[in-house]
């Protein structure tokens, strides 16, 4: 809460602040005060703005609003991409004070919706604002900063992450002078305190196996279970689904409607398991999540914190990360140790783990729809691992197919198209294509997929 006294002072604000800090209420709380205060009324149109990445965080900032509003009569909505533009429009017009709002949808009101009021914006809240640059909302945030008026406009920017972007964005859309504010300045660890972090290195053919036994060994859980792709989420979740092990699935291909259905189930279960992409990694509070299991690894440190930031969350709560890494992978963990991420090894003895290798290869084989949609997810994958960012790390030609595919249920490597270039060649060794010299630039990453 170390926000709220300058924010309700009307100082402008640049926010370091890791997710589960409790940022959420440190910019509603004020904004709300400060729209009682003024007697805003619908006619006077909105006076504050809150810009979120994602549908779903935007979505749970609306429902913090809601609660916080209950005994005010100021009025308050939301605008996401995905959602009803002309009801959106409707409620814009009729005054809405407090407003939620990912970065496209309200740029697109802002141009396009007459009759919408934001001449009496009094407060600007960009709310993760290295993740809404990260996805790509850079130019549209410098449209909205430049049309919204400034002269009385008090602007807050949370970031979990200082990046040169933000820092740029803090320079368009703050106020000379503002105030810092670090939450975890004096925090010798970049994870929150009470999680215990554990990693445990596994050839790839042993990998769905391991995550089944994992999975069956803790029916009575919270689990989030991470992947690097849409694809690869959509596969393991038909494939647990199919063999009633029941998981939800949730990622970025998904219509708006199932993600937000998905992620409110999954908020009001007090057991089960979500797989996931890293769309579900930032800023939603979920609560009471016993463990977080990264079947792949992030692409870099700041994902690593972001996904486990997802459990132990408020003062005095616990929880578990489990990490999977190959053993070409465990170079990943010197860069985390550099990130002062604290990890230990677990180990899981081989004959402990479900030997259900055999089966699942039979089920692949003869069921059409999984096995197609085996091939999408073993694509996806190494597509993913050839845009890793850490490519000294994570580097395609070193993954050993064979045992790659059988995580997947192949018996051998499907021939799939990486299209990730002409450069292509055949792996004679592994029977199976692999791609060469057509990987992005050293450092750079793949683009991620918009959310609005």
């Amino acid at each position: 809460m170390k926000g709220i006294p300058p924010l309700l002072a009307g100082k402008d604000v640049l926010g370091a602040a890791k997710t589960g800090s409790g940022k959420t209420l440190a910019f509603l709380i004020p904004a709300i005060e400060m729209l009682h205060s003024l007697k805003f009324k619908p006619r006077n149109g909105t006076g504050v703005i809150v810009v979120s990445p994602t549908r779903e965080l935007a979505l749970q900032i609306f429902g913090v609003a809601r609660e916080l509003m209950a005994h005010h009569s100021q009025t308050f909505g939301i605008v996401i991409g995905g959602a009803n533009r002309r009801a959106e429009a409707e409620k814009l017009v009729k005054g809405v004070n407090l407003l939620i709002a990912t970065p496209g949808r309200l740029l697109d009101h802002l141009q396009n919706t007459q009759g919408f009021v934001y001449k009496n914006i009094k407060a600007l809240i960009i709310d993760e604002a290295d993740r809404i640059l990260e996805v790509g909302f850079e130019d549209e945030m410098r449209q909205i900063i430049k049309i919204l008026p400034k002269d009385e406009r008090q602007t807050m920017l949370f970031s979990a992450t200082q990046t040169t972007k933000v820092e740029d964005l803090a320079r368009i859309s703050l106020r000379p002078g503002p105030l810092y504010i670090n939450v975890d300045h004096r925090k010798e660890h970049s994870t929150v305190e009470g999680l215990e972090q554990g990693f445990i290195v596994c050839q790839p053919d042993m990998r769905f196996r391991l995550l089944f036994t994992f999975l069956k060994k803790h029916p009575k859980k919270k689990i989030i279970v991470f992947f690097s792709s849409c694809n690869c989420v959509k596969y393991y979740a038909e494939l647990l689904n199919y063999i009633d092990l029941p998981v939800l699935d949730l990622h970025g291909k998904q219509k708006q409607q199932k993600r937000t259905n998905t992620f409110f189930e999954f908020c009001n279960a007090k057991q089960g398991t979500l797989i996931c992409t890293d769309v579900a990694a930032r800023g939603l509070d979920i609560p009471a999540v016993d463990w977080i299991v990264q079947f792949d690894p992030p692409d870099d440190p700041r994902d690593y914190i972001h996904r486990v930031g997802r459990t132990a969350r408020g003062a005095n709560t616990k929880g578990k990360s489990l990490m999977f890494l190959q053993p070409n992978e465990v170079g990943f963990l010197k860069h985390l140790e550099e990130a002062r991420v604290p990890l230990t090894e677990f180990e899981m003895p081989e004959k402990k783990v479900l030997n259900i290798q055999s089966q699942l290869e039979m089920l692949i084989g003869k069921n059409y729809y999984l096995n197609k949609s085996a091939k999408d997810g073993y694509r996806s994958y190494l597509q993913a691992y050839a845009s890793h960012s850490l490519r000294s790390v994570f580097n395609v030609n070193e993954l050993d197919l064979v045992k790659v595919a059988k995580s997947f249920g192949f018996n051998t490597p499907p021939r799939v198209d990486m299209q990730l270039g002409s450069s292509m060649k055949m792996d004679k060794k592994q029977g199976a294509r692999r791609a060469y010299g057509s990987q992005p630039r050293q450092g750079g990453s793949y683009k991620r997929q918009r959310q609005d």
